[in-house]
């Protein structure tokens, strides 16, 4: 007999054995394809490479990958012409179990740009799985008096197939007692059974040897078959009866054990032993529910006893049997439908895929860093997961397929502000209560060559004294570059240019590697007052990056120079100054003047003169101006001062050692009467000069005030200026340098001023000015770039300083040329 669970729909079409199809979806770039299980090795799935539209030339230096997620070597691809393939056994059942859908994602990844895609390969079924039953054997007990129509439940068999390969047809064997009850499709819950057609006789046949065979809807079919014994008992009136044939029953996963699941309740009309009832399980019930579920045999409670996993099994049908004590016993039978809720007992499960580190500070926005995945086991709400970043990092996730995320750039990277991010990933599902898994990814940013060479300031004022040693260590530069490795090594050089005649590689050299500032040669503040120059400081970065610090290097000045004498005037020997001077002339009479000047400056230049002592010791009418160098009588003269007398004028400047110059003066004594005409002519010259030296005095002074007032004026504005700044602009700090004007008689104050050049070192130097510092230490001891004050200006106040100090050497020069005209 052939019975069907669809009822009579006729044949179907046969199923392909090899299907295959290809589908590319637009919009989400994912590839689909179809292979079906047990393919062969070898076997063609897809033109994955034309599909993805990648060249085949492309595939093996843009290190083309292929990911399956864990499913092993199942399939792969053929780099020489793109192909995907069956490389090893694909079966069904062992990846998705009875699952309705069953995939396996790929995802694909090829560099040079870097590309990601999703392949999806669904896996077909086909009937290789035959339908098996819960045994090979059933044994029936049965008693002869059941009326016809009675109804005797089977376990049906099973078939780890799906579709119509795990549709099934039973067939009974012939016989005359039995027919085969199968449910229709809307009552599948309702078992399969035996129904009585003809009353039983326990005397005529005691047992019945019946075959029950199940057939899929497979091609081939695929059969199974059990053997069913039946042993016709003696006479029992009424079996038990249960009030319901099904029960349903809801229980939540992971209850603890002997937890309560239902009652169950039957009835037997009979008196005394039979109808005392003894309930139980059904005996072809599986093992599995036996080691989950135990039953009361006399209260009919059912608890369970084992775990219960919702990720196991979403649901149990366990058949019931009610058995009376009767002789013999009869039984009534029922099942019971436990379905399992799910509870949010799975965290996410976080895997870093893929990780393209270190990112470089100038990547471009959008790149990615790794590739996420997350898992969940649970269902519904417990198993829908998101995905979040800890805050404030310049990333961002982005999801690329299903639970699959890629970290991707979101802003701007500065490695020389942050150089590594700790980038927490936190997976969290939809369950009450949430659960959340995280991972930690280290993201160290590379360097790049964005950041140039920077000195403290921009520009440094050296002191350093004239005539140093070859070779003289005067200054060092130091620049420091924000990157790293060979981004922050600098070197150092000269900015080539040309001072007067003379290329500046002459004068100065600077270490490449220590920004040491050497130099070259012997300075001479008379020739080259001021050195301005630049160093380059440059990285070694690709391209390289470099800036400049310009350097003032000012040459003090040293008593190298003696004071020279101006030549005489007409009428004097050769080196000597001859004058006339008539007896006459009183007390205090200037009678001549010895002029001499000093190429240095500062105390250096600053001259005094001083009257030598005659020969024999005798005392002379006449002395000679401290400063002035005037020879003025002392007394009046008279018949016993010798008619020519001869003077020796030592000149001697205040440089440390002093050097000085002799000058001769040769003085005639004339009487008045002797030669009146001359006389007269020297006593008119002597008044004109006299008048002359008054009005040139006068002038002087005039001059003086004047210019010492413009100094002063000069000095207010610049001290205004600089208070009016803003904070930040320093003024010349404490002991800031000031110029002194000359006393009346000619002397100078105590000065830090340093003499200074507008120019660069072009065109012959001028001795212009007279400025006095302390002693300095030689060479050896200037400075370097901590800004050691014996050596080096206050960088804030080099500006203004050299501003005043190039309006007191024009003030100087005007001063100076009067004096040298004196």
């Amino acid at each position: 007999m052939l019975y069907s669970s669809r009822g009579d729909q006729g044949d179907r079409d046969l199923l392909l054995l090899f299907i295959i199809l290809t589908a590319w979806e637009t919009g989400s770039g994912q590839v689909h394809y179809s292979v079906l299980e047990e393919a062969k090795h070898g076997t063609f799935v897809g033109h994955i490479a034309q599909d993805l539209r990648l060249e085949l030339a492309e595939l093996v230096p843009r290190l083309f990958q292929l990911d399956s997620k864990g499913r092993g070597d199942l399939l792969e691809v053929n780099l020489q012409n793109g192909i995907l393939f069956v490389n090893s056994r694909i079966d069904r059942e062992e990846l998705c179990g009875r699952s309705a859908e069953c995939s396996i994602h790929l995802e694909v990844i090829v560099d040079r740009p870097l590309q990601v895609f999703h392949v999806e390969v669904e896996v077909k079924d086909i009937n290789d799985n035959p339908p098996v039953f819960p045994g090979t054997q059933r044994n029936l007990f049965i008693a002869e008096s059941r009326p016809l129509d009675s109804r005797f439940p089977l376990e049906g068999a099973s078939d780890a197939d799906i579709g119509e390969n795990a549709l099934l047809t039973y067939r009974l064997s012939s016989n005359e007692y039995f027919s085969l009850d199968v449910p229709t499709t809307d009552q599948q819950v309702k078992p399969l059974g035996l129904v009585l057609r003809k009353p039983l006789d326990r005397e005529e046949s005691p047992e019945l040897h019946l075959v029950l065979m199940a057939t899929d809807r497979g091609k081939p079919e695929l059969t199974g078959t059990v053997q069913l014994l039946v042993k016709v008992l003696d006479v029992n009136d009424n079996a038990p009866a249960f009030d319901r044939t099904l029960y349903a029953v809801k229980l939540p996963e992971n209850v603890p054990n002997a937890t309560f699941v239902i009652k169950l309740n039957a009835s037997d009309l009979d008196e005394g032993l039979n109808g005392d009832i003894i309930y139980s399980f059904s005996s072809d019930v599986s093992p599995d529910i036996k080691f989950k579920f135990y039953i009361d045999p006399l209260s009919g409670k059912i608890i369970a006893i084992g775990h219960i996993d919702f990720e196991e099994s979403k649901a149990y049908k366990i058949p019931v049997e009610a058995i009376d004590k009767g002789l013999p016993p009869l039984a009534g039978h029922c099942t019971v439908l436990v379905e399992v809720l799910d509870t949010n007992d799975f965290a996410p499960e976080l895997i870093i895929k893929t990780l393209w580190l270190p990112v470089k500070e100038d990547a471009q926005l959008g790149t990615i860093i790794a590739l996420i995945s997350v898992i969940d086991r649970d269902e519904g709400a417990n198993g829908q997961v998101t995905c979040s970043l800890t805050p404030h990092v310049p990333f961002k996730l982005v999801s690329t397929f299903k639970n699959y995320y890629s970290l991707v750039l979101d802003s701007v990277l500065d490695r020389e502000r942050v150089a590594n991010y700790e980038v927490v990933v936190t997976a969290r599902d939809g369950g009450s209560p949430s659960l959340s898994a995280t991972a930690s990814v280290s993201v160290e940013v590379a360097d790049v060559n964005d950041n140039a060479p920077a000195f403290a300031q921009p520009e440094y004022t050296v002191l350093v004294k004239e005539n140093n040693p070859p070779g003289c260590h005067i200054f060092t530069v130091s620049a420091r570059d924000a990157d790293a490795q060979e981004n922050a090594l600098v070197s150092y050089s000269l900015v080539e240019r040309r001072v007067g005649e003379r290329a500046l590689s002459s004068y100065v050299s600077v270490h490449a590697e220590s920004g040491k500032v050497y130099a070259l040669q012997p300075l001479d503040h008379e020739e080259l007052e001021l050195l301005q120059f630049q160093v380059s400081a440059r990285d070694a970065g690709v391209p390289p990056l470099g800036s400049n610090v310009t350097l003032q290097v000012f040459v003090l000045d040293e008593n190298d120079n003696a004071p020279a004498l101006l030549p005489p005037g007409p009428g004097g020997g050769a080196g000597a100054l001859s004058q006339l001077v008539a007896r006459s002339v009183g007390a205090g009479h200037v009678v001549a003047k010895v002029r001499a000047v000093d190429a240095d400056s500062g105390y250096n230049a600053w001259l005094s003169y001083e009257l030598q002592p005659a020969a024999g010791g005798a005392r002379s009418p006449f002395r000679v101006g401290l400063y002035t160098g005037e020879i003025s009588t002392t007394r009046a003269l008279d018949e016993a001062d010798a008619p020519r007398q001869r003077l020796l004028v030592l000149v001697k400047d205040h440089g440390e050692p002093a050097l000085t110059a002799t000058a001769t003066v040769l003085l005639s004594l004339e009487d008045s009467g002797q030669a009146p005409k001359a006389s007269s002519r020297a006593s008119t010259g002597a008044a004109g000069a006299e008048a002359a030296l008054v009005d040139v005095n006068v002038y002087l002074i005039i001059a003086i005030c004047a210019v010492s007032s413009l100094l002063v004026l000069t000095l207010l504005l610049y001290t205004a200026l600089r208070c009016s700044a803003p904070p930040s602009e320093r003024a010349c700090g404490p002991g800031k340098p000031t110029l002194v004007c000359s006393s009346a008689v000619g002397s100078w104050s105590y000065s830090q001023q340093r003499r200074q050049r507008v120019c660069s070192g072009e065109g012959p130097p001028k001795t212009d000015l007279m400025a006095f510092s302390p002693s300095l230490p030689q060479c050896p001891g200037s400075v370097d770039a901590t800004g050691d004050p014996q050596a080096s200006l206050d960088s804030s106040g080099k500006v203004g300083c050299s501003n005043i100090l190039f309006v007191y050497v024009c003030i100087h020069l005007v001063l100076k040329n009067i004096l040298i005209i004196l």
